[in-house]
């Protein structure tokens, strides 16, 4: 998205991906469930993202935290259906 490439300076790795899924997972097993849904992913991503993506300097003077690009991410980013 253009936002990551507006105001992203660093940003996420695999180790990311992997703690996304592995906090998905355990926010659907505390819900009851024996599976992860986009809901999970979504209710986890800040938490997870937050200290990985690393804004610049024109994010920073607009403002825009890695809160927000996580945000418009996940605003962007088209959910399968029936998740």
């Amino acid at each position: 998205p253009q936002a990551v490439r507006d105001w992203v300076r660093w940003g996420a790795g695999p180790r990311a991906c992997q703690n996304l899924i592995l906090g998905a997972k355990a926010h659907a097993f505390f819900a009851g469930r024996p599976h992860i849904t986009t809901a999970d992913i979504e209710a986890v991503a800040k938490p997870v993202m937050r200290h990985r993506v690393i804004v610049n300097y024109a994010a920073m003077s607009e403002g825009i935290t890695s809160d927000n690009v996580v945000e418009e991410i996940l605003r962007q980013v088209e959910k399968p259906r029936g998740l």
